[in-house]
């Protein structure tokens, strides 16, 4: 028995030293993966540029447009009126989806009649989470909680996937916490008047393309390292559960 309890306790050890290290090298390549987007919100991600005004995105190429949201978007307020169209939610992991997609156990109203509807490529901020980013642009067409806010592009200044990247990026995320009202952190709002206030950075249409395609072959790599390191991950606490088993068995 005391052989077997060494044998464990220098193995499991070992392996548990390998999993910390992997955990950690996931860790290292999410952060890698969020500066790679905040150097797509400025544009450095396209290489060296010439540096104009600046704000909470920080410095960017003075060839790029800025405006307030609220010359880009306006306030959505139309409500369903049988409550039948596909039900969104909002998530800082995923942005907007379809709620049949997620794995959601929270009450649902008897019916969905007034909630208000979301068109595609419309921005929806949940109003109680956009301090921990739940807000983006919506793929699909839907109706989301009348408690959510729901802004519809002025104009096409926005490719989808780029504004989407944008309003989820660190930089934005915290000049929305910055504006968000409340008197505790976990109570803050983001209200229509504060988000429509926001300066947004507004490269041309070309630029965003280029620059979600230069971010797609930076993350492509990270995404590699990182489907290996959780196959790894898999294996090493399968043979430490393996281990214990044939230990405890005499094996």
């Amino acid at each position: 028995q005391k052989a077997i309890v060494d044998f464990l306790d220098q193995e499991t050890a070992r392996i548990d030293q390998l999993i910390a290290k992997r955990e950690a090298f996931l860790s290292l390549i999410d952060e890698k993966k969020a500066s790679l987007a905040v150097k797509a919100v400025d544009g450095s991600i396209l290489g060296a540029v010439v540096k104009g005004i600046e704000d909470w995105f920080g410095a960017l190429p003075e060839s790029w447009q800025v405006k307030r949201a609220k010359f880009l978007f306006r306030e959505r307020q139309d409500r369903s009126e049988a409550g039948e169209e596909e039900l969104l939610t909002v998530s800082h992991i995923t942005g907007v989806t379809r709620r049949s997609d997620k794995d959601v156990n929270m009450f649902l109203a008897e019916s969905m009649e007034g909630y208000k509807l979301v068109s595609e490529g419309d921005v929806v901020i949940n109003t109680m989470w956009a301090w921990m980013g739940a807000m983006g642009v919506s793929p699909i067409e839907g109706l989301i909680s009348p408690s959510y806010g729901v802004y519809a592009p002025r104009g096409d200044a926005f490719e989808a996937d780029y504004l989407d990247l944008l309003l989820r990026s660190r930089p934005f995320v915290a000049e929305a916490t910055r504006r968000s009202k409340g008197i505790y952190s976990s109570r803050l709002r983001l209200y229509p008047d504060a988000f429509l206030d926001i300066l947004l950075p507004v490269p041309s249409r070309e630029a965003q393309r280029a620059i979600l395609t230069a971010l797609k072959a930076a993350t492509e790599m990270e995404e590699k390292l990182a489907t290996l390191s959780r196959l790894s991950l898999d294996r090493l606490r399968e043979f430490r559960a393996a281990l214990i088993t044939a230990a405890v068995t005499g094996q």
